[in-house]
């Protein structure tokens, strides 16, 4: 597998991201970039609990950004970065641009990068054959400068910023006394060296004189067109090649499509534009940054070299607890201390898996292996996450590598595990002021066992109390998180640390006797109170599948 220094790799927790999580994903981002000195960023699939906030605020640590959905995005494709052009540039300058950097759509931007318009060479190769109006110079409002730059002149009397508002274009191609006839006020006129057709064009009132051949304009033609207001051009071209040249100068905003343009932005989903370019015919399609501004030019063939989204997954496994996409996304390491979940690769990957009570503590490891000092901050949250995850050691889950772990990081914190661990549990149970769905997917996670699939959700508190509380709110509402989950089963632990016991919460249909199985309960059990009990890894799920298993 090569792998290109420029390209970012996520390292991301679950879509309920709990203490050990989020600081798994930031030191072992961290690590890998002392390690490889490449691009690993730490991200979050969903909202920090308070306990979490709480870790990072102490120890100065910024949360990571929030990552949603990994599924390709336009971002992820190679978007030619075509420059825009402003409106008011001639059909020649923008021919010369696309034909110099083989382009068939240029994207027309107004002063803020506002796009304002695109034009195809299509639209320039009908400019030339369906134009036959003597007076589309002035229709277009084209610049004097524009005529004087498309047909390499130079002005030798007159206002190059000035636009043409009205008159005709026509060749002087007969003598004066027939000019008179069909000359008209503001008229352009192509003419050559003949003084008597400069000096019956300026006399009939023509806005510009364009002189042909590089021919010299005598003193006397000069000073007459400026008395009358009429400007001169020079251009070395004949008449006839100016004649043909003079219909490049008009701006391109006249030709352009400027109603109904197709964007796409850097965060859309390529599977959500891919139909829409399906659609149209278009060859190219403009993208807009994340202020909206103009930013490249994409086509469908850009898609065939869309880049998945690098991962490495971090306390999880199981394609239900990862982030929106992950079938979508090239996982490159998974790094966890849970059951070994459905996930499947395209490819082989690297996978460390301990039967640890925290992914935090396999990441203390990788530390000391790869001989990287852990710094103050990283060495808080490191333990932080394992204090949360073992319950201060409580949690059968809890090893005395994880103790040992927990420890030597909080020397290095400079903390003092128990007393920090009290502060750390007040300020995540602080959960009164919390809605029943911010509490019930604090810590939610779904498991699938055949064909039932199955959600446990958790809290922890130092009150019983303030359990007690939560449980008149999460009852009701466990009804509704049914039907948004679209399954039949669902149980929410509230875990008391201090006296290691939980309560399970039970609802929908066989909840009730699936628990009673699985702990052995006696039938006619209303309220579920498990003694010796706050892991849902080690102790709640297992039971349950063996129950599902059997069935």
């Amino acid at each position: 597998m090569t792998f290109d220094s420029d390209r970012v790799v996520n390292v991301i927790g679950h879509i309920n991201p709990d203490t050990d999580s989020v600081c798994s994903a930031i030191a072992y981002a961290k690590l890998k970039r002392e390690i490889t000195g490449k691009k690993y960023v730490a991200k979050r699939a969903g909202q920090i609990n308070a306990e979490t906030q709480f870790v990072l605020k102490k120890f100065g640590v910024l949360p990571p950004d929030y990552m949603g959905d990994v599924r390709t995005q336009v971002l992820d494709i190679d978007v030619e970065r075509v420059r825009g052009v402003p409106e008011d540039i001639s059909l020649k300058k923008a021919w010369e641009i696309m034909r110099t950097d083989e382009l068939q759509t240029l994207p027309i931007v107004d002063d803020s990068k506002h796009l304002i318009g695109l034009i195809t060479i299509e639209d320039i190769a009908k400019s030339y054959m369906d134009v036959y109006d003597s007076r589309i110079i002035a229709n277009a409002r084209t610049p004097f400068r524009n005529i004087i730059e498309t047909l390499e002149g130079e002005m030798v009397y007159g206002n190059p910023d000035e636009e043409v508002e009205s008159g005709k274009c026509l060749i002087a191609a007969a003598n004066p006394d027939l000019m008179e006839s069909y000359i008209e006020k503001e008229d352009i006129v192509i003419l050559g060296n003949r003084y008597e057709s400069q000096l019956c064009a300026i006399e009939m009132g023509a806005k510009c004189i364009i002189v042909c051949d590089g021919a010299m304009v005598s003193y006397t033609i000069t000073k007459l067109a400026e008395s009358k207001g009429c400007f001169i051009i020079k251009t070395p071209y004949d008449t006839f090649t100016a004649s043909r040249l003079i219909n490049q100068s008009i701006p391109i905003r006249f030709f352009m499509k400027s109603e109904a343009l197709i964007t796409f932005g850097l965060g859309e989903y390529v599977d959500d534009i891919r139909e829409i370019m399906a659609k149209k015919r278009y060859r190219d399609f403009p993208i807009l940054d994340w202020n909206g501004n103009y930013f490249g030019m994409i086509s469908r063939r850009s898609l065939l070299g869309a880049r998945k989204k690098r991962l490495i997954l971090v306390d999880h496994n199981e394609p239900s607890q990862s982030v929106d996409g992950i079938e979508e996304a090239e996982l490159l390491e998974i790094i966890d201390h849970h059951r070994i979940g459905s996930i499947e690769t395209m490819g082989p990957v690297f996978f460390r898996n301990q039967p640890l009570g925290c992914t935090a503590t396999i990441i203390y490891q990788m530390y000391l292996e790869n001989g990287v000092d852990i710094s103050p901050d990283i060495a808080g949250i490191l333990c932080s996450a394992i204090l949360s995850d073992t319950l201060i050691y409580k949690s059968p889950t809890c090893t005395e590598t994880d103790k040992m772990a927990a420890e030597a990081l909080a020397k290095i914190a400079g903390i003092d595990p128990q007393q920090y661990a009290a502060e750390m549990f007040a300020a995540g149970s602080n959960l009164s002021a919390k809605s029943p769905e911010e509490i019930f997917y604090q810590d939610f996670k779904k498991f699938v066992v055949g064909e039932t699939v199955f959600g446990v959700g958790q809290i922890t508190s130092m009150t019983q109390k303030e359990l007690e509380d939560i449980k008149g709110k999460l009852l009701p509402y466990m009804q509704k998180a049914l039907s948004d989950h679209d399954i039949s089963i669902l149980f929410f632990m509230l875990t008391d640390i201090l006296h290691a016991s939980t309560e399970l919460l039970y609802a929908g249909n066989g909840a009730k006797e699936l628990a009673i199985e699985a702990f052995h309960l006696p039938e006619d059990t209303e309220r579920i109170i498990l003694k010796d009990t706050v892991s849902r890894k080690k102790q709640i799920i297992p039971a349950m599948m063996n129950v599902l298993q059997e069935e």
